[in-house]
């Protein structure tokens, strides 16, 4: 197995925090490190339990803090950056709040090592499903999915799942400071620039929340959808 690093951001995750952590640490991998990267907006005492883990695991949990970040995204990006920086040959990106379950991260591993460039969560395929989520979140994934694939030409069966794994090269040959997204709408931005790596879709479990419907969110998502294409040359570096 490849030196492997998880890229974790995370906010206000007091009360999950630590069996995430415990669930990671379980994992049978050796050379697997956790970044979990935090900004302003946490307010609660998750990062004094990361900070703990760290202590604890002698660097194999790590803590970061991203003092310039823009939200969540930047968040994601700043881990890869840094992730790179620190020689992971495999990078693996998840949510820390429970919605993501760490014992699937071993088939986003199996898959790397089988030689793929990208390993994408579906919650979409045979295997994959959603609960706790409310049937209008539902609806906007799967939508956003459809949708997603006409207008991108992509085929995948979830377009916006934030359950991801990438070879270093994949990260190595994106310019990362030029996302438009800074929300909802980066992982479907992520697969599009991604549509021609050797990729799979592996079963993800999904553990949604109740959260209120934001008309703005998916108005500006509806915006960068149709950017895309044009800005992929400023993203992609061999796209000219």
């Amino acid at each position: 197995m490849q030196k492997t690093i998880i890229v974790m951001p995370v906010a206000n995750e007091e009360k999950t925090m630590e069996q995430v952590l415990e669930d990671i640490l379980k994992l049978p991998y050796e050379p697997l490190y956790l970044y979990v990267i935090m900004d302003s907006y946490s307010k609660d005492g998750t990062a004094d339990i990361v900070k703990s883990y760290e202590q604890k695991t002698g660097g194999k949990i790590r803590y970061i803090f991203h003092e310039k970040s823009y939200g969540v995204i930047s968040c994601y990006l700043e881990g890869y950056r840094r992730a790179l920086l620190d020689g992971a040959e495999w990078i693996i990106e998840m949510d820390g709040g429970g919605s993501h379950l760490p014992g699937e991260v071993p088939q986003f591993i199996e898959k790397l090592e089988q030689g793929y460039e990208c390993v994408w969560g579906s919650r979409f395929i045979e295997g994959g499903d959603i609960s706790n989520h409310p049937l209008y979140r539902r609806f906007l994934s799967s939508g956003g999915t459809i949708l997603a694939n006409l207008v991108l030409g992509t085929r995948l069966k979830d377009m916006t799942s934030g359950f991801e794994g990438f070879q270093r090269h994949v990260l190595e040959e994106l310019e990362l400071d030029q996302f438009l997204s800074t929300g909802h709408m980066y992982q479907t931005e992520m697969r599009y620039y991604c549509r021609n790596r050797k990729a799979v879709e592996v079963p993800i479990h999904y553990k949604g929340s109740e959260s209120s419907f934001n008309g703005k969110v998916v108005t500006e998502a509806l915006k960068i959808l149709f950017q895309l294409k044009k800005h992929e040359k400023e993203v992609v570096r061999n796209v000219k």
